[in-house]
């Protein structure tokens, strides 16, 4: 029988002050197509309020002028429960200086901070690819995050860690595709996943919700859970039968300002309480792909 999340209850948020497009680093993103100031403040505003509706807590980040991409803030890091961090390493240039800042905040907060390496060197991990889910830290790879990376968090937190390798670039992190709904819920689109990647989401997903290319494209796969209620920028009719018909309040939000840099709800929101408990053994775990 499904039971809800353990996490999803304290999140981070960065206020969008110096949203902007500045350069292309995945396909939604466009120079020519910038977002409204007022109105993406607006609609980040409604979901920070939403969360907090649903029973969750909300801590805001002050967010860089020189980094236009911070308001995602689920690539800040990765942070548990009891206290621990591993700090993002950013793929492309532009997005590392957010690092600096992150690492400042999770260390003030007290966040025992590790990392997979800086400044370019060592594999790059990006938070908004993994997700506990059931065993194990899911976390995808290819795109943004690397194999490599994956190692390091089995080894230094003696973790159980399953990876599955990306290979659609619409669906660059894996909180496009994979959207866990409670402990035996994740809306999943397979389509983002290579072949033996998409054999084992049978084995981590005991009930898979299966995204159409219209849902999957329309940005529900990047909607979060609070106590009793989903968050979600889009919810087709099918879906918000399966939502309710699991027990969940279903709660639209516009963020389709958001959307012009290729994020939306799950994006803008780090959770700040992730369990490791339940993925602990010595020495740690990886499971790739075949």
């Amino acid at each position: 029988m499904s039971q809800p999340l353990e996490w999803g209850r304290r999140y981070l948020m960065v206020r969008p002050d110096h949203f902007r497009i500045d350069y292309v680093i995945n396909p939604y993103m466009s120079t020519q197509d910038q977002p409204d100031p007022e109105l993406a403040l607006k609609q980040w505003d409604a979901l920070r309020q939403a969360i907090v509706d649903a029973g969750g807590a909300v801590e805001v980040l002050a967010q860089r002028e020189d980094s236009p991409d911070m308001v995602y803030a689920m690539n800040l890091g990765f942070a548990t429960a009891d206290g621990r961090a591993m700090l993002s390493h950013m793929r492309f240039e532009p997005r590392r200086k957010e690092s600096l800042t992150a690492a400042d905040w999770f260390t003030g907060q007290g966040f025992d901070l590790g990392r997979t390496g800086g400044d370019g060197v060592g594999p790059h991990f990006e938070s908004g690819d993994a997700f506990v889910f059931g065993d194990a830290l899911v976390v995808g790879y290819g795109p943004r995050s690397e194999a490599e990376a994956l190692k390091h968090l089995a080894t230094e937190w003696d973790i159980r860690v399953r990876g599955l390798r990306i290979a659609h670039e619409g669906m660059y992190h894996l909180d496009l595709p994979f959207c866990p709904v409670d402990s035996t819920h994740a809306m999943i689109y397979p389509p983002a996943f290579d072949a033996a990647s998409q054999a084992e989401l049978a084995g981590i997903v005991p009930d898979p919700i299966v995204l159409t290319d219209e849902e999957a494209f329309a940005f529900s796969g990047n909607s979060l859970v609070v106590n009793e209620t989903i968050i979600m920028p889009a919810c087709s009719p099918r879906l918000h039968d399966i939502m309710t018909g699991l027990g969940l309040r279903v709660v639209l939000v516009d963020l389709s300002e958001f959307h012009k840099g290729g994020g939306s709800a799950r994006c803008l929101t780090n959770p700040l309480d992730f369990p490791l408990a339940g993925i602990s053994t010595p020495g740690g775990e990886l499971h790739l792909p075949a």
